[in-house]
């Protein structure tokens, strides 16, 4: 009987080396399970982290579109604004040249004054055509300084002060940007 191997239950340290075994099986089952919460913390702290870039790039990607919208608008509505104020002084030339026309002029050359009239016409048409509005002040209308740039300051009576008195030249509005302000003369009566 000697060659019969005690059993766990009746050799005391058979006992502790199983209680052992059974304590390594555990920690082995439990080292997993925790490796694989940790690997899973992990992987949805990435997955967070890339959905995040992901929503700023949309977003990036969606003001990108958004600017260049506006950019497009903006060539098309104002792309024209540099030849538009360059022609504006063959505008006032064609102008002052119909005012200086005399009943005598008229009469001596019909037809150059009609062809000045004439181009006049179809170079305001043209410019309303592309958006450009005439910005044509009254003698006795209030100064804005946001359309009118006033030339000089006077006291002339029976007019307030800020009150315009004379315009020297219109101003122009491409849709609603100031291409040229209005000219003007304006009153500085003091009040009494």
């Amino acid at each position: 009987m000697a060659d019969a191997k005690p059993s766990p239950e009746d050799d005391p340290h058979m006992q502790n080396d199983a209680s052992l075994d059974v304590q390594d099986e555990t920690e082995a089952q439990q080292d997993p399970i925790s490796a694989l919460e940790a690997e899973i913390d992990t992987l949805v702290g990435q997955r967070d982290e890339m959905r995040d870039r992901m929503i700023r790039a949309l977003a990036d990607a969606e003001n990108s579109r958004k600017r260049a919208e506006k950019d497009r608008r903006d060539a098309q509505l104002y792309g024209g604004s540099k030849i538009a104020r360059d022609m504006l002084p063959v505008y006032d030339n064609l102008t002052r040249a119909l005012g200086a026309v005399t009943e005598d002029t008229r009469a001596a050359a019909p037809g150059l004054v009609e062809g000045v009239e004439l181009t006049l016409r179809e170079l305001t048409n043209i410019l309303s055509k592309h958006g450009v509005q005439r910005i044509s002040p009254e003698v006795g209308e209030m100064f804005d300084p946001h359309s009118h740039q006033a030339m000089f300051e006077a006291p002339v009576p029976d007019f307030k002060a800020g009150q315009i008195i004379q315009v020297m030249a219109e101003g122009f509005m491409l849709h609603d940007q100031l291409l040229r302000p209005a000219h003007v003369g304006v009153s500085s009566t003091p009040s009494n």
